[in-house]
């Protein structure tokens, strides 16, 4: 697996659960109803994403039951995974998504499509949106668009991919292949990615955000060192997501970028969840505090929640290739985030060993 705050604390601010008020919410003043982009042929349903893709959600989580992945338990319940606002819009995304970075990159054979395509149907199964890919990750939109052939409902993803070339031209030849590739008329957020030639590429996405071809437009990199350039590029572009690594052993987001974003009314995807399998590595062989118990059933759901509990974090979106994997980190998108006195224990503990 790609794998201190009192409980109810007014650190989860922004945060939703099936509707109620969490702690960090403003009673008085309601929450902003979406203002979403005009839709475009072929789009049709492609807003309603929270409680529109509960087709999955029994078979999946039967399956993971009888494979002794979930308790039975799980059965019963009706439960709708954390959200955050998109800013930009108003638009709840679900805070748990799919990285594809190296495990989508595979070849197309039924057996391959077949595992790739149960990890998405966990995700949206149990109410999940976001897929991230690029261009840069090889096969993997292509593999996207087998699973949408293969029947997982597009309408039900949040489909975010990038632009990872120099110059308007290829650019937008690069924007035309991934849409193609995806069976995706509409990307619902197209990235630049890494910083590559900012202003060419965000020129062309905001063109085609007016046609209605992307609903959104985004900033990449995956490197703390990148941070210093990310964050002017924020301030002059003004884009409506960044993608930046964020996880207890790479806090360095927290000083001025996360602020920054909060600030400017900008939403957050983040990779490197767990700094490309490091954190797991530090705790091999021990088991979670009991203190974290409250919140957190495995390592994975530990580190995922960390991240999560920032307010200005939107979606985090870990890479698995593992059916298994894709249920813990799903798990992280329910239950009691850590507050911000709990937040510093854990930074604490991953300190300490």
């Amino acid at each position: 697996m790609d794998h201190s705050y009192p409980h109810g604390s007014g650190y989860v601010c922004g945060l939703i659960i099936h509707g109620a008020v969490r702690p960090g919410l403003d009673r008085d003043r309601p929450v902003a109803r979406p203002r979403l982009p005009a839709k475009s042929p072929g789009s049709q349903g492609q807003w309603h994403r929270m409680n529109k893709n509960r087709w999955t959600r029994r078979d999946a989580m039967l399956a993971a039951v009888s494979a002794g992945l979930l308790p039975g338990r799980i059965l019963a319940e009706e439960r709708e995974m954390l959200s955050r606002q998109i800013p930009a819009s108003g638009e709840m995304l679900p805070t748990i998504g799919l990285g594809t970075y190296q495990v989508f990159d595979v070849t197309s054979t039924p057996e391959k499509i077949a595992n790739c395509r149960e990890i998405v149907d966990l995700l949206l199964g149990e109410g999940g949106s976001v897929i991230d890919t690029s261009p840069m990750y090889n096969r993997a939109e292509r593999v996207i668009g087998d699973i949408i052939a293969a029947g997982s409902p597009r309408q039900a993803m949040f489909i975010a991919t990038k632009v990872w070339t120099n110059g308007k031209d290829a650019g937008i030849r690069q924007m035309d292949a991934s849409a193609r590739l995806m069976n995706a008329e509409v990307i619902d957020l197209m990235q630049v990615h890494n910083l590559r030639d900012t202003a060419i590429h965000m020129a062309t996405i905001r063109d085609r955000q007016e046609q209605g071809t992307i609903r959104y437009n985004g900033l990449t990199h995956y490197r703390a060192g990148a941070l210093d350039k990310l964050e002017a590029e924020m301030k002059e572009h003004q884009p409506d997501f960044i993608q930046i690594n964020y996880s207890l052993g790479e806090r360095e987001a927290e000083r001025r970028v996360l602020p920054l974003a909060s600030d400017m009314g900008i939403a957050v995807l983040i990779n490197r969840p767990y700094q490309s399998g490091a954190l797991f590595r530090a705790v091999s062989g021990r088991d979670i505090p009991g203190w974290a118990t409250e919140f957190a059933a495995s390592w994975g759901q530990f580190f995922l929640k960390f991240i999560v509990s920032h307010p200005a974090v939107t979606c985090v979106i870990p890479a698995t290739s593992k059916p298994h994997h894709m249920i813990d980190n799903l798990e992280a998108g329910f239950g009691d985030l850590p507050d911000a006195r709990t937040r510093g224990r854990m930074a604490g503990f991953m300190a300490s060993l």
